[in-house]
């Protein structure tokens, strides 16, 4: 049975589906792939008409497809965020390089056998196809030299016969008429055709291939994709259910360092996985450098070192509360989540602002206390900051909620935004008006070190200023001490 014959089998599975609504399919292409592989394009109806999710339709199709014989199956839903990475039958891909190829072929195999062990892993796969047949010719040269045949005359008939040598040209009256030299169709089909292939020899005989090669049929690879400038094989993976991509990267790294894997062999992940890896690495460094950026602006903004940091105090309660949501609903820290922090940051920090900003235009311009300033401040702006804040929650609530044909694929983020923002907006309602009297204490006592105390001035017992704010300046008032 073809590859056309077993997709078509796969193709009628998958259309009895009753949340599928139609499946386009594809063999070959690409720069990658040979003819012994296709593709499914899978239309799911629209979230009225299903009952299932992307992933629960992928679950209850895996084990139907498996049990068609001659063919592998993997799927793989749809991503909202493409991240670099090559085409491949899974989602998640992790690279292996290496100059010489037959030690990458000699340890690929062994990596995906390592990694479809591991348990969190699942539908692990390799776009290394080392199956192709190929048929090696092995010349006895001291036999041919002595029949009078050289390798070059026989590299030279075997592309005669196979390689359609372009010969002339006929010139017809409309037309031009190129001419190649091959063998008939009927001998192509078969590696027998080679037995019939006959070499002049040095008196002009003809001479079989078979009386002076031997033919060995090996296999070989259909395709090699190249990294860079290197030889690369790609195995891609999924993420069984409740696995965290996190735990994943680790035991890869694990199971590279069990098998023994060389260091010329060289490894990364791509893609998705190949971001997340290196956010662990940076994201610390990235968050503190944006959190110096914010604070250096609002400095400039509210000519202050300290209220700065009032600002900002309202970042961790709400960074926290999204993080233990992540962990509570059992959302792994993805780049969707990443974002979903990000927004938060951004909504937190704007009800903070709103508030100090008027509690110092109030403190500076109508001199009024602390307490005073604050408290106007958290009156006056509690309805704009709830309403801003109740739009973002009910804006990303049917995210979070997984409502919506593909919304399931952004719930963390709508996790991460909504619990969030349902934890930190009400401790930071009470803890940002505190911070604010302390932080302005704080500012008071720095201000009051600041400045010097000045030296009493001498009063002469013949003359006497006497100042007065706004008034003409000040008279001489002469006094005449008794003796």
């Amino acid at each position: 049975m073809g590859s056309a014959d077993l997709q078509q089998r796969v193709s009628a599975i998958v259309l009895k589906d009753p949340d599928v609504k139609t499946v386009g399919a594809a063999i070959g292409g690409g720069a990658s792939s040979g003819n012994n592989t296709g593709r499914l394009f899978i239309s799911l109806k629209p979230w009225s008409e299903r009952k299932a999710d992307a992933q629960q339709i992928i679950d209850r199709l895996r084990p139907q497809l498996a049990q068609v014989p001659g063919i592998t199956s993997y799927l793989q839903p749809v991503q909202s965020i493409q991240i670099g990475g090559r085409l491949s039958r899974t989602q998640y891909q992790y690279t292996l390089q290496d100059i010489d190829m037959a030690e990458l072929h000699r340890w690929a195999p062994k990596m995906q056998a390592k990694l479809k062990s591991i348990p969190g892993l699942q539908d692990v796969a390799s776009d290394l196809e080392n199956t192709g047949p190929q048929l090696m010719i092995r010349i006895n040269r001291d036999l041919a030299s002595r029949l009078g045949v050289n390798p070059s005359l026989i590299e030279s008939t075997l592309y005669d016969a196979f390689g359609q040598r372009y010969v002339t040209e006929v010139f017809g009256t409309l037309n031009t008429y190129h001419v190649v030299m091959e063998v008939s169709p009927e001998y192509q089909q078969d590696a027998s055709a080679l037995s019939r292939i006959y070499v002049r020899g040095s008196g002009g005989q003809l001479i079989p291939m078979s009386q002076f090669a031997d033919m060995m049929p090996t296999t070989t690879t259909v395709a090699m994709n190249h990294q860079g400038q290197s030889p690369a094989v790609t195995l891609s993976f999924n993420l069984a259910a409740g696995a965290s991509l996190g735990d994943a990267v680790k035991a890869i790294n694990q199971a590279a360092q069990e098998i023994g894997l060389p260091r010329t062999v060289e490894t990364s992940f791509q893609g998705t996985a190949q971001a997340f890896q290196s956010s662990l690495s940076t994201q610390p460094l990235l968050i503190a450098a944006t959190i110096f950026a914010v604070y250096i602006v609002l400095g400039i903004l509210y000519e202050s070192f300290i209220h700065p940091i009032t600002i900002l105090m309202s970042l961790p309660p709400a960074t926290v509360d999204a993080l233990w949501c992540l962990e509570l609903f059992h959302f792994d820290l993805s780049v969707i989540a990443i974002i979903g922090l990000i927004m938060l940051i951004g909504i937190v920090k704007k009800n903070a602002i709103m508030m100090i900003d008027f509690a110092l235009e109030r403190l500076r311009h109508e001199h009024k206390t602390p307490e005073e300033a604050i408290y106007e401040a958290c009156v006056l702006r509690f309805r704009p900051i709830m309403m801003t804040t109740m739009a973002a929650i009910l804006g990303t609530l049917p995210i979070a909620l997984g409502i919506g044909a593909g919304a399931e694929l952004c719930q963390p983020l709508g996790v991460s935004v909504v619990g969030g923002l349902v934890v930190s907006q009400v401790l930071t309602l009470f803890t940002i008006p505190v911070t604010y009297l302390y932080m302005e204490r704080l500012g008071n006592w720095f201000a009051g070190i600041g400045r010097r105390p000045r030296r009493p001035t001498a009063v002469s017992s013949d003359h006497a200023l006497v100042l007065a704010g706004n008034h003409p300046p000040p008279a001489i008032i002469h006094s005449r001490v008794a003796d």
